[in-house]
């Protein structure tokens, strides 16, 4: 009996440490000529996103950009939806967020006057 109380304990806690589907490292469309990789990763329950590595046309750069957070808190709605916050690096502000995983694809949407107004872009899989 114990070994069964155990081993249903720890088929619990691994399901609680399962990755996220979006996890991973991410390639953004170019945005004002530049492109960046993004990690996404938990962010307590939620998912964050990170830019480490930076490129423009003439290839990887050390923007002032790398180790800013770029997606913030996405809370994950079920059937690969999320919604939480995004910053666009060249205007610096800060937009209401949408994304929409499909395989290694994923779609993110900033929106501004209550989701009237929205700019996207698709993001491909890194790893």
């Amino acid at each position: 009996m114990k070994k069964l109380a155990l081993a249903a304990a720890l088929t619990l806690i691994a399901g609680t440490a399962a990755a996220d589907p979006a996890e991973g490292v991410w390639k953004t469309q170019p945005d004002d000529g530049a492109y960046a990789h993004v990690k996404l990763s938990k962010c307590g329950n939620n998912i964050c996103g990170t830019i480490v590595r930076t490129f423009n046309g003439s290839g990887e750069y050390d923007s002032d950009n790398k180790g800013k957070q770029l997606v913030r808190n996405m809370k994950p709605m079920g059937g690969g939806a999320y919604e939480g916050k995004v910053w666009r690096p060249s205007n610096n502000k800060i937009y209401l967020g949408k994304m929409q995983l499909s395989g290694n694809s994923l779609k993110l949407k900033g929106c501004v006057a209550g989701g009237l107004l929205c700019s996207s872009q698709t993001w491909k899989r890194v790893k």
